[in-house]
């Protein structure tokens, strides 16, 4: 029997420093089905909203985040995230994560909804990839941390509601075998290959949310989706990320007809929140007829884009657009789980040695639409304290491991079917929804659920499985939320609903229960 005493599921900024903070107290087995770091935090680019500015003070900072969410954060969460992210971003500069400067001083920007310049980053646009390299090179000297790349979780063991294990496959040799803990971390990462346009890396698949929910761990808020405003719209090219910062630094949305329009949605225009912003795009393509608008940063100075944005500026001209001379053809893309598995402000589940934290995870810190930046800071910051509560809460506890039933490997090849849920998922139920575009995504999700158990067991279809699950409790979730709240907007309910309940699903069940 393969054993650790702590388990971690997923290798971004929120796995790797979980890890580090149990190394201290027992064996770790970091898992991930990828190679290790990859992800949807290596491929941030924005930066870190932290509160290290002689300009700035958490209580803006906290201000900020409850007005991006709409009123529906958990007002705890946001403090302690704000109140501890400086703490935690110092200590992963001291691991070495190193952020642009200007001389002897970090160099601060702003995103849209914030109040003051609080943004660091690396490398102008490639702060994801810094962070994670940093928790990557630091981690992979603490000889307690066992990396275990090419694997995916199958499912979570759990009995009598306490996790045990989960079981998994070896992506090489095709073994399927159990791995047993103490307690697990799941640190997954979001699901936005559930849809078409996607700025999502390819292993964003929901797993940890669908594999939480199988295990009867409660999950919520999973109707509220951001999409980011401004992803490249290029015919056979990605939804590659313009990031948020690009307007931050004066970047302006223009229509097909070259009119500038954000502030006919917004008074701050272009910094207004995101959620706010992807509508006003959305609008905008329909009122002329469009595929997409424009990102404009021609006004601004050559040299000063190309420094700031050196990855935008290289990858795009890859694609035959120079940033500084040429309009970016740019239109929204699914970004960014709000929702997820719920946790308190450790990272503790209602099941018994089982955490989460990270995208996977429903902290409340977000609400119903992410300030700009928190998500890298909400990485660090409760991957780190969910490892402090698995440690206090698990200390006396001993590894237990017994025999369970293991399936045998069999392939499959669904690749189709991915592409029509996410065709499906895009159309009905993103940037603007209704009953019967819900209805028809639903519909949709029944049938291939009916025709889709996970009688192949590959991760293919284990993953296409985890997709159809998540699809379906956001959609159940946008049809029972009758009217709109940050990032969830319902065109046949537009109003905004000013109560401040949320919607879960608990006991494994696919029926919400409002609370």
């Amino acid at each position: 029997m393969i054993q650790y005493d702590f388990l971690v599921i997923g290798s971004g900024a929120a796995g790797l420093r979980a890890a580090v903070g149990l190394a201290q107290h027992g064996s770790v087995a970091l898992i991930t089905k990828s190679s290790v770091g990859e992800g949807s935090s290596e491929h941030a680019q924005g930066g870190v909203a932290v509160v290290l500015s002689d300009e700035d003070d958490i209580v803006l900072h906290y201000e900020d985040t409850i007005v991006a969410g709409d009123g529906l954060c958990d007002k705890n969460a946001v403090m302690t995230l704000v109140d501890e992210g400086p703490h935690y971003i110092k200590e992963l500069i001291g691991w070495g994560a190193k952020f642009d400067m200007v001389g002897d001083h970090l160099d601060f920007t702003r995103e849209a909804a914030h109040s003051v310049n609080r943004i660091i980053h690396a490398h102008g646009d490639a702060t994801g990839f810094e962070i994670v390299r940093a928790l990557k090179e630091y981690s992979t000297k603490i000889k307690n941390i066992t990396f275990i790349p090419d694997t995916f979780v199958i499912d979570l063991i759990v009995n009598n509601n306490e996790v045990f294990g989960v079981t998994v496959i070896d992506e090489n040799s095709k073994e399927i075998y159990p791995i047993f803990s103490k307690g697990v971390i799941l640190a997954t990462g979001g699901a936005g290959r559930i849809f078409k346009r996607t700025t999502n890396p390819e292993v964003a698949t929901g797993d940890g949310i669908a594999i939480a929910f199988r295990a009867k761990a409660t999950v919520k808020d999973l109707e509220f989706y951001q999409f980011h405003p401004t992803a490249l719209h290029l015919k056979g090219a990605p939804a590659f990320l313009l990031s948020e910062s690009m307007r931050g630094e004066g970047g302006i949305l223009r229509n097909i007809n070259k009119e500038r329009f954000c502030f006919n949605y917004h008074e701050k225009g272009e910094l207004a929140p995101r959620d706010v912003v992807s509508r006003a795009i959305f609008f905008e393509m329909q009122k002329t007829d469009a595929e997409h608008v424009y990102l404009d940063m021609t006004h601004l100075d050559c040299n000063f884009v190309k420094n700031r944005f050196p990855k935008i500026y290289n990858t795009l001209k890859n694609y035959g657009i120079d940033i500084t001379k040429d309009l970016i053809p740019v239109s929204p893309a699914a970004h960014y789980y709000m929702g997820g598995i719920e946790t308190d402000i450790w990272g503790r589940t209602n099941i018994t040695g089982l955490y989460a934290c990270g995208e996977c995870a429903c902290t409340g810190v977000h609400g119903a639409n992410r300030l700009a930046s928190n998500s890298l800071l909400e990485s660090v910051v409760f991957g780190a304290r969910s490892a402090k509560a698995a440690a206090i809460d698990l200390k006396n506890k001993k590894v237990t491991s017994f025999d369970i039933p293991i399936n045998k490997y069999s392939d499959c090849n669904i690749d189709k079917d991915k592409s029509e849920l996410q065709e499906v998922m895009w159309k009905n139920a993103s940037i603007v929804r209704d009953e019967n575009s819900l209805n028809e995504a639903l519909n949709f999700i029944d049938l291939k659920l009916k025709n889709t158990g996970k009688n192949a067991v590959c991760r293919n279809c284990l993953e296409y499985f985890n997709m159809l699950q998540v699809a379906k409790l956001m959609v159940i979730a946008a049809k029972n939320r009758k009217g709109s709240r940050g990032a969830h907007f319902r065109k046949d309910y537009p109003e905004k609903i000013k109560e401040n309940w949320h919607i879960v699903f608990e006991n494994g069940e696919f029926n919400p229960i409002i609370r």
